[in-house]
């Protein structure tokens, strides 16, 4: 377990490494540090497990302990267990955890605003794309709205829930998170829809090292929400092109949703709702899809499955 999952001091060091690429970047719309500041909190108090049933419903455990303890729970701490024996993904879908993955969530308190809170589930598949890009899966890509694939098999999901603790009301949000790394066996009904990291790259990677990049690209990605966020309570516009979110702009440049034809649904793996064509993602991270009727809509949560390669 120790030798498995990073330190909060490796995490850190990680994002200091992306800060300071950031900072020479000629010209740069963000202002680098500052968004260092805002994210440093995520993995600076890290919980390892040997095994866990669900790393969510251990968080809810946590924060509801901490809090009847009389102690505040500390914003930005990670769960991590390099086993879990009932993980779930969306609609309670079962998700194999085996020993070699990254499986586990982030507690972060609440202190968002609508528009960012809308945009955790975007910011997380987006850590997870631009680190598995790094260790050189080049090929990664985003399906709407966090799914992380590669050649059309699913290498990591994330699941994005509210708690509200029962003692003093304070709202949470938890990022349970589950990335296929080391581990290569999967069940039948997972064998040709999923793939790892060892499996793409055709070598094992270095697990606490590649969880600490993750990690650190997640912390990148809440302190730019909070940048812009920031930036928009000034008057200011946001800084990507155009004035747009720059936290958008880096989505859709890893995404390849954008013109594929769809099948949409709430739970889209039981009850698919209609197909359509991808059309672009709006300012709030909604969905725009035309559909054959020539009708255009925009959804805001749910999921699709694309129906070509």
């Amino acid at each position: 377990m120790i030798e498995n999952n990073p330190t909060p001091e490796a995490v850190y060091q990680r994002l200091q490494e992306m800060l300071a690429r950031e900072a020479d970047v000629a010209g740069s719309p963000v202002d680098a540090q500052a968004v260092g500041r805002y994210g440093a909190f995520i993995g600076s108090v890290i919980n390892s497990h040997d095994s866990l049933p669900r790393a969510m419903d251990h968080a809810r455990s946590l924060i509801e302990k901490t809090v009847r303890a009389g102690s505040s729970m500390a914003s930005g701490t990670v769960i991590l267990a390099d086993t879990m024996t009932q993980s779930k993904g969306r609609f309670t879908r079962n998700w194999f955890a085996p020993p070699g993955g990254v499986w586990g969530c982030m507690i972060h308190a609440n202190t968002f605003l609508p528009q960012s809170r809308s945009f955790i589930s975007l910011a997380t598949g987006l850590a997870c794309c631009e680190a598995v890009r790094e260790v050189g899966v080049e090929q990664a890509t985003l399906r709407w709205v966090n799914d992380v694939l590669v050649d059309g098999k699913k290498l990591a999901g994330f699941l994005v829930e509210t708690y509200t603790e029962p003692v003093h009301g304070e709202e949470f949000t938890l990022v349970g998170f589950g990335i296929n790394a080391n581990n290569c066996l999967f069940p039948a009904d997972l064998v040709d829809s999923s793939v790892s990291l060892k499996q793409v790259l055709d070598e094992k990677i270095n697990l606490p090292d590649f969880t600490s990049l993750f990690l650190a690209r997640l912390a990148w990605n809440f302190g730019l929400l909070y940048h812009e966020e920031a930036k928009g309570l000034k008057g200011g516009r946001f800084s990507g092109r155009d004035g747009r979110h720059m936290l958008l702009q880096r989505w859709q440049a890893c995404s390849d949703s954008v013109g594929k034809k769809v099948v949409y649904g709430f739970d889209v793996m039981t009850a698919p709702d209609y197909q359509a064509e991808v059309l672009g993602v709006d300012d709030d991270g909604g969905l725009v899809l035309l559909l054959e009727d020539g009708y255009k809509k925009t959804e805001y949560s749910g999921e699709i499955r694309y129906l070509q390669p």
